[in-house]
């Protein structure tokens, strides 16, 4: 079963992607796709940063901490002791630094942002789905 605010989170991504990937996929893809939906959101946010594209930046970067939001809600704090702690305080780092990069045109922040998911997805992504 997966939480409500992971169902909103797949909802955000599935207005980007093919609505069938998310309808077949299993939990463990799901999770995949949402960081990918996270790392889509912020490259879109970059190139509207780049054009001077405010509403749409704002859009992409609200998208983004949409999604991570949802990963964030998805964590089993019991089962996942530590590392789901530890996950919850880097999800609600990267969405400050998403704020951060939205209030202040930061480039650099969308940039630390992605890196930090990028590095979470790779983990996730070697994590077996019987695991």
């Amino acid at each position: 079963m997966i939480p409500s605010g992971s169902r909103a989170a797949l909802r955000e991504y599935g207005q980007t992607r093919a609505h069938g990937l998310v309808t077949d996929a299993d939990p463990h893809r799901l999770v995949q796709m949402l960081f990918d939906g996270a790392l889509d959101a912020i490259a879109q946010a970059r190139g509207h940063m780049a054009r001077g594209e405010t509403p749409e930046k704002g859009a992409m970067v609200s998208r983004a901490i949409n999604i991570v939001d949802g990963l964030r809600a998805a964590l089993n704090a019991e089962a996942g002791g530590d590392i789901a702690r530890n996950l919850r305080d880097l999800y609600d780092y990267v969405e400050n630094t998403l704020l951060r990069a939205n209030v202040g045109n930061d480039e650099r922040a969308l940039d630390e942002a992605s890196a930090l998911l990028n590095e979470i997805r790779g983990a996730w992504a070697a994590i077996a789905p019987q695991a």
